[in-house]
């Protein structure tokens, strides 16, 4: 299953994607991030698996740079952190 978390707005969509059926809770995407973005849930299956935190969803946009962003500054990033490539962005 592919959770999206974000908004779409007049300048964009904002959306971080999980795969949680790829995700296997290992919690590297929060570690690697350094926007405090993530967290762990369980899922109805009981599976541990990231999320984006209930209390930064709605300025997904804002305060993540993005995955290019990122890459270009040579941050680590969650995607580099994923080596299941569990996480994508929309910008």
């Amino acid at each position: 299953m592919r959770a999206n978390y974000g908004y779409a707005d007049a300048t964009g969509e904002y959306y971080i994607t999980i795969d949680t059926d790829r995700c296997d809770g290992c919690g590297e995407c929060i570690t690697a991030c350094p926007e405090d973005m993530f967290e762990l849930i369980e899922d109805d299956f009981g599976k541990l698996v990231a999320a984006v935190r209930e209390e930064v969803r709605l300025k997904v946009g804002i305060q993540c740079p993005g995955f290019h962003a990122a890459c270009y500054k040579n941050e680590v990033n969650c995607h580099a952190a994923c080596k299941n490539e569990a996480i994508s962005h929309s910008w």
